[in-house]
């Protein structure tokens, strides 16, 4: 399990209580909005919706799905950090939004005084692929034939920042290879036109196209981690491949939600043979402004 979930960190995080928990006595007493800051379809959107279905069964209240997609997630991120800070906005967390700091002048939020990290949810390879009519088998060629092509090829990502993009621009650098940036909303959007031949590369988190691959929608080039991909033993790594010093495997950061205790999502206990979730009290809640 370590090898396979290596590669996009995902993690949860709850928004930060500047005033006792609404003053309840229970928490969560009503609904909780699970904001996902990319489209349905792709990794976060798949993790987020396991996560509120698993906080629903285990807390005996609903966690909302919401899906609010847009630069990079940045838009559903801030969304959540300008949510009033009660505990009952939770929201996934990624790579991106610990990069856009660095790329975006305006940011709507702060990743660090904004958030409260719950917990780190799963870590996962992801997968270099392209449209099957390009005319490559492995890593050697494509960046052959890249070089062949300055420019004139291009890959999508699931935005600025993600890490679609991280890992391309370095495989770009790494590699010495021209390829043009073609940012979506999300890796569902960007596997549609990928599939559709309207642009050529792409990394992608490799248990999503997974199925597209087996398929043949998609064609495996290799895999971003310096561990094999276990599903796929014989697919290469970019490194294994002759991209020598590429290691994906820690481009990748946790989800979180404005700085509430992260006690108040703990692990339900089993009574009677049936699972009863303990609810903290408001006392158990950090009263810090966020």
């Amino acid at each position: 399990m370590k090898t396979l979930l290596n590669n996009t960190l995902f993690a949860l995080a709850a928004l930060s209580a500047g005033a006792p928990l609404a003053q309840a006595q229970t928490y969560p007493v009503k609904p909780v909005r699970f904001i996902i800051p990319f489209p349905p379809g792709g990794p976060t959107d798949l993790m987020g919706r396991t996560a509120a279905n698993r906080l629903t069964k285990a807390f005996g209240v609903q966690f909302i799905a919401d899906n609010r997609a847009g630069a990079g997630g940045n838009i559903g991120t801030e969304l959540c950090a300008k949510s009033p800070p009660d505990g009952y906005t939770v929201c996934m967390f990624t790579v991106a939004q610990s990069i856009s700091p660095a790329i975006y002048k305006k940011l709507g939020y702060d990743p660090l005084k904004d958030f409260a990290p719950v917990t780190l949810m799963a870590i996962l390879p992801s997968m270099l692929t392209t449209h099957p009519s390009l005319p490559v088998k492995n890593v050697k060629e494509l960046v052959a034939l890249a070089k062949s092509r300055p420019g004139q090829m291009s890959y999508a990502s699931t935005g600025n920042g993600t890490s679609p993009h991280m890992l391309m621009e370095m495989f770009k650098s790494t590699a010495g290879i021209d390829v043009v940036h073609i940012p979506y909303k999300g890796q569902a959007p960007a596997v549609v036109d990928q599939i559709a031949g309207q642009v050529q590369l792409a990394f992608n988190t490799a248990v999503t196209v997974l199925p597209h691959v087996q398929q043949g929608k998609l064609k495996p080039i290799a895999i971003s981690t310096k561990e094999r991909f276990p599903p796929m033993p014989d697919l290469q790594t970019v490194d294994e491949g002759g991209v020598k010093g590429y290691d994906g495997g820690r481009a990748r950061s946790p989800p979180a939600s404005r700085r509430t205790n992260s006690r108040s999502f703990s692990r339900p206990k089993w009574r009677n043979g049936r699972r009863s979730p303990k609810r903290p009290t408001s006392s158990s809640t950090e009263r810090c402004n966020a």
